[in-house]
Formats: C-alpha cells, structure tokens, sequence
C-alpha cells in the first residue's frame, strides 16, 4: 500500500521474466479499479517515474473515487530507439520485443487483474510517442489516448535511415497513408487527447502536434488537441496538472 497526501491507496508492484525481451521487467499499478490507463515513463525512464515525479499524487482523487487504474510500465529506450551504439534496424527490432512485451505480456496482466478487455494509453514526451504508437497500432487492446508534450517522428531519434520496423513505428509517417476502415473506426470510437505547452522545450512537440493533429482531422478521427500557455514547460510540473485535468474531463 501506498501512501499519498495522506491517504492510503492499493498500489502493487509486479517483476517478471519477459519472453519478449529476456530479462526481468517491472511494473507498479495503483488504485483498487476504474478506467485502466498504461503510462509509459518519458525517455529512457522506470515504471517508478510516474510515483517519483508526482503524478500518481497529482492524480490520487481519481485514483482514490476508482475513476482510474494506473498501470506504470518500465520502458527500454536505451536498448532501442536512444541506443546511439546501435544500427537503427537493430534499434527499431528491440523496440519490436517490447511492443510484443507490453502486448502479450503487459495486457493480458491489464486484462486478468481488472477484469476489462481493452485499457487507456498515456505518456509525457517519449512516454507521448510510446502511447500514441501503441494506441495508433493496436486500438483493438487500447481504446483511450491522452499524449502529452510528445514527438510522433522517429527522425530525431535515428536520422533518415528507414526500413519497415522504423516506418511502422513513426506515426507521422505510417498515419497519413492508413485508410483501412478497421483502424479508423476504433479511432473515431475511442478518446483522444494531444496535448502541448507552448513554454520552454516544446517547439518540436508544438511542431508534431500540429502536424499529428493535421493527420486525424483530415481522416475524420475525433481529436481533442489542447495547446496550453507559453508559461507551460516540457517538464514534469506541467504534465502533473495536465493528466488529471485531461483525465477528469475524458472519463
């Protein structure tokens, strides 16, 4: 049990041996139920992230009324896309066990212990591109989407080198040519939110953002793009009043 701003919440953390990446993988989830939300840390961060910066205290009134579920994944950004020791196709075949990891592993986990087929993505920078990638790909397993401060280009991770891995993973590169009506429609059925300061170190998350929100306006996906203040920062105290305002709005 955790304890937050006085209150005591269920939290538990979980360790195992993924298949998927070969070594152990972590994982915390807090509040006893509700809507059940994976949040990816930013880049190349730990499941702790989100309980370390504020945000599961930034987000306790809905944890604690079971609005929501929190579940904190670990990332493995080093050993893939900000592995700069490694060719990009080796970087973008990592990034292609830990999509497997989070959706044979950590989904199923989602499934049995909330009892709910499908669950909300979220992430803050890096965390942003993970939870759009996600949900983009697989919106039969993800369902809600709230991006904050993200990049949604693998350009600035591993330059001009493409091959089907990176294409596949680069949202604003795979999203404009998608026009199978499977995807789009558990796009124009699900909640998505993408979300952006205008203060210091957004001008690139300011630049995907429009570009991402060009994209699904053109494909008639429903998009709440929210662009905050030029005194909202790409930093954590930004993103612990901007989850809970997007989460108590979008429930």
């Amino acid at each position: 049990m955790g304890t937050f701003r006085g209150l005591i919440m269920h939290t538990e953390h979980h360790r195992w041996f993924s298949p998927a990446l070969g070594h152990d993988m972590e994982l915390k989830v807090y509040g006893h139920y509700g809507q059940p939300i994976v949040v990816f840390p930013a880049q190349d961060g730990r499941y702790y992230d989100f309980e370390n910066f504020k945000m599961i205290e930034a987000c306790s009134e809905l944890l604690e009324s079971g609005r929501i579920k929190i579940i904190a994944v670990d990332s493995v950004d080093w050993q893939s896309w900000t592995n700069a020791g490694a060719h990009p196709s080796n970087r973008a075949q990592r990034h292609m066990d830990f999509e497997r990891y989070i959706t044979t592993e950590v989904a199923p986990f989602v499934q049995k212990n909330t009892g709910l087929e499908t669950m909300w993505v979220s992430g803050c920078s890096m965390g942003a591109l993970h939870s759009a990638n996600f949900f983009f790909r697989r919106p039969d397993l993800f369902n809600g989407l709230i991006a904050l401060s993200g990049l949604y280009d693998l350009r600035l991770f591993i330059g001009d080198y493409r091959d089907a891995n990176v294409y596949y993973n680069s949202p604003l590169e795979y999203l404009p040519n998608l026009n199978d009506p499977w995807h789009l429609e558990r796009y124009r059925r699900s909640k998505i939110v993408i979300a952006v300061g205008q203060g210091r170190w957004e001008e690139d998350a300011i630049r995907d953002t429009r570009a991402l929100e060009r994209i699904l306006v053109d494909k008639g996906v429903p998009v709440w793009v929210d662009y905050w203040g030029h005194d909202v920062d790409h930093d954590w105290v930004s993103w612990r009043k901007m989850l809970p305002y997007f989460l108590g709005k979008s429930l």
